[in-house]
């Protein structure tokens, strides 16, 4: 059962991937594509378990979940998946509500950021045809900054995304948007106020951490958070 928020808050983080960018089918495919070649299924009991966590460590799980250690060359089939991948990123829409979201939170002058787990070349391919949106919020911290020692499920990248506001806010006046099981665990961690939005698909074992749920970006509610109503 979802735990109460303790705080209203003052400033809005956001994640990326399945949350505000629909990239997450693009992964579903590429990397279908390569595990089927050793007659393997990327299902999502094994994609939730990845979801939100960087690149390698997110391959390593594949291999571990589908018995490819020693089977795959891990790097081959990451580096392939990869160049897919960003042949497609360009197609890829953003997801319902977010828009309108993102829109409304800057027009407030609300603080706003994305922490996302994609490396800088991805990212620059996600947002190629959405780059006067992404200019709203303050800053974009992405899975190689050199400031992140760890990857989500750790809290770095929330932590480091809320001490780049010009004034950095405590950590419980942080509002996170997440769609991912590990991200959610990092911005509880941080000590911060989470939203999930998961993917229908993802299995409900892997729900129930965040302090709300979403079906979509389209049924938040600021009001409830201290934040300018719609």
């Amino acid at each position: 059962m979802a735990v109460k928020a303790k705080s209203m808050c003052t400033h809005v983080i956001f994640d990326m991937d399945g949350l505000l960018l629909d990239t997450e089918s693009i992964y579903t495919v590429t990397t279908q594509e390569q595990v089927s070649k050793y007659g393997k299924d990327f299902t999502w009991e094994v994609k939730g378990k990845l979801m939100g966590t960087s690149e390698r460590e997110g391959w390593e799980t594949v291999f571990r979940e589908l018995g490819l250690n020693g089977v795959a060359d891990l790097d081959e089939m990451m580096v392939a998946a990869r160049k897919r991948r960003e042949e497609l990123f360009s197609t890829c829409k953003l997801m319902p509500g977010a828009e309108r979201l993102i829109r409304h939170l800057h027009k407030h002058g609300v603080p706003i950021c994305v922490a996302t787990s994609s490396r800088s070349s991805s990212f620059t391919a996600k947002t190629a045809n959405h780059q006067e949106l992404f200019s709203l919020f303050k800053h974009c911290v992405r899975g190689d900054d050199p400031a992140l020692k760890r990857a989500k499920p750790a809290p770095d990248i929330f932590l480091v995304a809320a001490s780049r506001f010009s004034d950095p806010p405590a950590a419980d006046k942080c509002l996170v948007f997440e769609d991912a099981p590990q991200g959610v665990e990092a911005a509880l961690a941080a000590k911060m106020t989470c939203i999930m939005v998961p993917d229908s698909h993802l299995p409900k074992d892997l729900r129930g951490k965040a302090h709300s749920e979403l079906a979509s970006l389209e049924d938040f509610q600021p009001a409830m958070y201290g934040l300018p109503p719609f």
